[in-house]
């Protein structure tokens, strides 16, 4: 996930009391359960149940409060890019009990969606033997492998970063590495070897090129998610050297730029100074972008839409190295100066999540632990 990062982590024990640090006063939180392996994603299956499912990178699903889901620990890879990184529920998960979980297998490394299906007898626990692969992705080293999974109707959603190839294949439409795709697992297409059907009006359907390409340009996607109100798809992307960007987008065929920009910047290429800002041609652009020092890595987060929420309509987002946390309106104008952080804390934060009512979660890595952000 975050192999520069995580050699220098700090563990923080509290001497009494909750183990983990304190977040700032401007960030209100209760903490909902510790004692996570290197978790990296909390999230709900579904409006009607209440339960947190949290993943955890070394290979285990759990539900809080309840025990191990799913136990992946025999078949992946959990390294500091790799192991379980995606977790999504389908819509209709109450009536088909189908999930879906983006891994890193163990025999090669490579990037794995695979679907699985509840146990019939337990509720709690997944039937490991259901597992269906849906697509697998060659993943040339270990290094950016995003990894989120989401639902948008009945089409599954993936995020991949660009493999950590320095000649980076994010504009390559050959390759889904460095790209947001978009498929139908449940419609297989019988005419090939294809385990799923791609809608018509993905934007590269009829080009040379895969047709699962929803967008594209992005180095290594850290955490996205859907706006319920207005369908928009926010993702946070990790940079390079010295920019961390968050894209917005309502439409197909975005492309954000890399390994050309870093953020609003050029990077290192047509001339160009790196840290240039870009000026024309510029591909899409991020919706909001931020510098290293203490930062380091983005973990994209959600836009609250819980009724009568002090965060309603309102993006959180936040840094990995840094803890600090922003807070941005869901309609922020791209290009807008960031406004300084709304939180400064002590939290690795790998992950936001939401659970089935939209109260909005934080994860921290290092802790690994699990915050609600309260109402206050």
């Amino acid at each position: 996930m975050l192999r520069r990062l995580i050699a220098g982590v700090v563990l923080v024990v509290a001497a009494a009391g909750i183990p983990g640090p304190v977040a700032a006063a401007t960030l209100p939180v209760q903490l909902v359960a510790n004692g996570f392996s290197k978790p990296v994603f909390v999230t709900n299956a579904g409006p009607t149940d209440p339960r947190l499912f949290v993943v955890e990178q070394t290979g285990k699903i759990k539900i809080v409060g309840v025990g191990t889901f799913l136990d992946l620990t025999s078949i992946i890879v959990s390294g500091p890019e790799q192991g379980v990184l995606g977790l999504a529920f389908h819509p209709d998960y109450a009536t088909n009990g189908l999930f879906y979980v983006d891994y890193s297998r163990k025999v090669d490394g490579d990037t794995i969606i695979a679907e699985y299906h509840v146990s019939a007898a337990n509720p709690n626990v997944a039937d490991p033997a259901s597992a269906r692969i849906v697509l697998k992705i060659n993943q040339p080293t270990i290094g950016h492998n995003g990894g989120w999974l989401g639902f948008y109707g009945e089409n599954l959603y993936f995020s991949h970063g660009d493999g950590s190839l320095r000649r980076s294949p994010a504009q390559n439409l050959k390759r889904l590495l460095g790209k947001i795709g978009r498929i139908n697992p449940l419609d297989p297409d019988g005419a090939g070897p294809l385990t799923y059907s791609i809608p018509s009006d993905n934007p590269y359907v009829g080009i040379d090129g895969r047709d699962e390409i929803w967008a594209l340009g992005l180095r290594n996607p850290w955490r996205c998610s859907f706006d319920h109100a207005t369908g928009a798809l926010w993702c946070g992307d990790a940079g390079e050297s010295l920019h961390e960007e968050i894209d917005r987008s309502t439409v197909a065929n975005a492309n954000y730029g890399w390994n050309k920009l870093e953020g609003f910047h050029y990077y290192k290429w047509a001339g160009h100074t790196a840290n240039d800002l870009c000026t024309g041609s510029c591909f899409d652009l991020p919706i909001a972008e931020y510098s290293h020092g203490r930062n380091c890595v983005v973990a994209g987060g959600y836009v609250s839409r819980r009724p009568g929420a002090v965060m309603e309509g309102k993006y959180i987002f936040g840094d990995f190295c840094s803890g600090n946390v922003w807070i941005i309106p869901a309609d922020f104008v791209g290009g807008t100066p960031l406004p300084p952080p709304a939180a400064k804390t002590s939290y690795r934060i790998s992950s936001f999540g939401e659970d089935n009512l939209g109260q909005l979660y934080l994860v921290d890595y290092a802790h690994g632990a699990v915050y609600r952000l309260t109402d206050s």
